[in-house]
């Protein structure tokens, strides 16, 4: 597991968004940062999931967050710009961007791949942390601290078998974490500050995406969400300030 110790107002009066924020990696992450002072943004496709965590993270007294139902699969380029307007006109800036959202698609050799499955995942996993990223980079340049981070998987790094579309789309969040983190490190003046750019490796954890490529698992033997957000905490924080371009295993 990665060991970090985060203060309690390591995130204070940051602005963080999260995709995939209503279940799971997402809802943990949100829950954590906003503990620690954030306040998030809840970006998903279910508008029901993203109000019950803003419910919780009120109820344990975090800064007020803000929802923003988006359907990846079906937005396109104005959906993006649209959110990055908003953002601009509530909170003036942004200071950390999560890549969570993503879908599993199928497990099944290439060969026998349905492409429109294939298609689908490209645009959740690839086209869209692209589009956002692409909408929201001037704000996260604006903030004093910023830091962008994908999602990534082991398959994203080592292809396996049957692992399809999943497993390309990750590999293509790592070069893009890749170019970015070039691009974002290097292109400081004195108005536009560096943002670093990571990418996260779960590892096996207690998520229902889990459950559903290992069905035969047990899952208790995985940790839950909430134990491996240390990574997520150091990386949206102060004390990663220059670390960028890293791949990193959250255990």
């Amino acid at each position: 597991m990665f060991e970090y110790q985060a203060p309690e107002d390591l995130l204070k009066d940051k602005v963080i968004l999260i995709t995939g924020a209503g279940d799971g990696i997402g809802k943990a992450a949100a829950m954590c940062f906003a503990n620690h002072g954030a306040t998030v943004i809840l970006t998903g496709r279910t508008t029901a999931k993203l109000e019950s965590v803003y419910d919780e993270i009120e109820a344990a007294g975090g800064p007020q967050p803000a929802i923003v139902p988006i359907n990846f699969e079906g937005a396109v380029e104005k959906d993006y710009d649209d959110i990055a307007s908003v953002i601009e006109e509530t909170f003036g800036r942004l200071d950390g961007l999560l890549h969570n959202a993503a879908q599993l698609g199928s497990l099944t050799p290439i060969e026998q791949y349905e492409v429109d499955v294939w298609n689908k995942l490209m645009q959740v996993n690839v086209n869209s942390p692209f589009m956002l990223t692409r909408a929201l980079v001037p704000l996260l340049r604006l903030s004093e601290d910023a830091s962008i981070a994908f999602t990534s998987s082991s398959v994203g790094r080592k292809g396996r078998a049957f692992w399809g579309a999943y497993a390309a789309t990750k590999f293509a969040n790592e070069g893009m974490m890749q170019v970015l983190a070039d691009e974002l490190d290097c292109d400081v003046d004195d108005e536009h500050r560096s943002i670093r750019v990571n990418s996260i490796n779960p590892g096996a954890t207690r998520t229902n995406m889990r459950a559903s490529a290992y069905p035969a698992e047990n899952p208790v033997n995985n940790p839950t969400p909430q134990q491996i957000m240390p990574l997520y905490l150091y990386l949206m924080g102060r004390d990663s300030k220059g670390t960028t371009g890293e791949a990193l295993n959250a255990q």
